[in-house]
Order: C-alpha cells, then structure tokens, then sequence
C-alpha cells in the first residue's frame, strides 16, 4: 500500500509538469486539434498518419507540430506533413526487430521519449506497453502522435529510478540510449532487472569504447558535447555491470558506428547535431578527442 500511495504521489505531483508555462501552451493547442478525424495509420519506418484533413486543419495540424520542437526521434508524417527528426529512429528498431518477439508480451520502454518505437512495437501484438520518461514535451508529442493513432499504450512521467516502486511487471524491457546518462550504472540494471518477470528480457544500447580490457571510459565534462554521460565502457565491462546486477546471460546483438545517415541537423530541431558533435579534421574522433560514438546492442536474461 505504501509502494502504490508512493507512485499515486509522484503521478499527480508530475501531472503538474504539464502546466508549466512553456508547455501549457502547448496542451492548449492539443485540445483544439481537428474532432473526429478518420485516419488510417503505417506503423513502418516513417509513422504515417492518412486521413482526410482541410485546409485549414492541415495548416493548424503544422502549427502544433511545428511548436513541439525538438523533435529527436521519429520520423512521422501526417498527410503531406513530415516531422524529419534528428534521429532516423528506424536504424536502430530495424536493427533490433530481428531478435524482438514480444506478442503477447508485457512491454516497458525505459527512456521512450515520444513513443517512435513503442508506436513501432503495435504491430507486434504485444499485451501491453508501457513507456516511461520524465519530460513533459515528449510526452505531449506522444499525446500529439497518439492523438491520430489512438493507442492504448500508457505513458509514465517517470524515470528508470521509479521501477522499483511500479506496480507492473515486465515481460521485456527496452532501455535504448539511456544508461550512459546514469551516474550509477550497475543500480540501474539491478532496477531494469528486479522489474521484470522470472524469464524477462531486457534490451539495451549504449555507447561502448574499443578493447578487450575490463574498463571504462569515464569523461572529464562532455562527451560529444553531451554534459550528462558518465561511464562508456567496453563490452566486457558492460557484461560485468550486468552480472553484478543479476542477469543470467548476455549476448551481444550488434555493434554500430553512429553515422550522419542515422543522426543530423534537421529543420525540427533547434541547436547542433552529430555533425557538430565530431572533431572536423577527424570524424573518428568526438570534438573533445574521444572515440566517435558507437553503440553496442545486448540482450540480457534473467
């Protein structure tokens, strides 16, 4: 009873989020989308989003996208509108589609941002999903999506931290690009691994450094001018943090150079992208003079 009057607590104090005064304009604006809209939906590389919009609507429709930006992840497209975020988040779903089987399946997505890939994962026909990130513009750009969609995925104002005290199970859990922004990454995974179900899964990426050695790459400040990324380890360290945390198994599923194809400067963004991010004389190396970033893809069982 403490756990569940605990998250009652913390889901009505974030409610209040949405009321800050850059984003209570923006939910102003969801509410006055165009009603009854008959839309068909393509849940494939781009999220397309048909239906029969007017003028006016389709103008209105720009608008609000318009003022939900940045737009990291995506991309979407609504009518003839396409929102070409940062990050062709298809790289990495398609990367992991593959090894997912989650029909049937109760579903996390630690760190959703928007919902790109839980939008992806309907059509996998999973039991439920369940995304959690603490930002209340992602999530009314998810509310934004959803609203067309009409989904029944649950959106949570919270943080990987709060898995302890949910009152929901998982089957398999998604942590994608979230780990290295941990100052604690072993009690992260021991959190990602107590909130799954006795044969549960887990997802994960995070940026890696070349070797063979059990170590890790801890910066100074910034990392491609990144402030909030603390550990970036080999992969034999980041088998390490996983068995300490508990899990049984790890495989790795692939390893990816992050390239300009996957992740740039679009007009739905405000500020810099990887572009920016890596040394201009040697893209092999951040503008700090570290290792371009790469990412390692795992699973870990229970």
């Amino acid at each position: 009873m403490i756990k569940n009057n605990t998250l009652d607590e913390l889901r009505s104090e974030r409610q209040k989020w949405m009321s800050w005064k850059n984003i209570k304009p923006l939910r102003q604006m969801l509410r006055k989308l165009p009603k009854d809209i008959d839309a068909s939906v393509s849940f494939d590389d781009k999220i397309e989003i048909i239906g029969k919009f007017n003028n006016f609507q389709k103008s209105y429709i720009k608008d609000v996208a318009l003022s939900l930006k940045p737009w990291r992840k995506g991309p979407f497209k609504i009518d003839e509108l396409f929102i070409d975020s940062e990050w062709q988040s298809f790289f990495k779903y398609n990367l992991l589609k593959p090894y997912i089987n989650i029909k049937g399946k109760v579903v996390g997505d630690i760190g959703c941002n928007n919902g790109y890939y839980m939008f992806r994962m309907l059509k996998e026909n999973p039991a439920k999903i369940i995304g959690f990130d603490p930002s209340p513009l992602f999530k009314t750009q998810f509310d934004f999506i959803n609203y067309f969609v009409k989904s029944d995925i649950v959106y949570e104002l919270l943080g990987v931290e709060h898995l302890d005290i949910y009152d929901v199970k998982f089957d398999t859990i998604f942590c994608l690009g979230v780990l290295y922004h941990r100052s604690d990454p072993i009690s992260t995974l021991k959190s990602l691994k107590k909130a799954l179900n006795k044969d549960g899964e887990l997802f994960l990426d995070t940026f890696m450094i070349d070797g063979d050695e059990e170590i890790c790459l801890t910066p100074k400040q910034r990392y491609s001018k990144i402030p909030n990324i603390f550990f970036i380890p080999t992969i034999n360290a980041l088998k390490n943090w996983c068995f300490r945390a508990g899990f049984s198994a790890v495989e790795v599923l692939e390893i990816k150079k992050t390239n300009l194809d996957e992740q740039r400067k679009t007009n739905w963004i405000d500020g810099e992208s990887l572009g920016e991010f890596l040394d201009e004389d040697n893209p092999e190396l951040t503008v700090e003079g570290y290792p371009a970033p790469k990412r390692v893809y795992i699973k870990a069982l229970c």
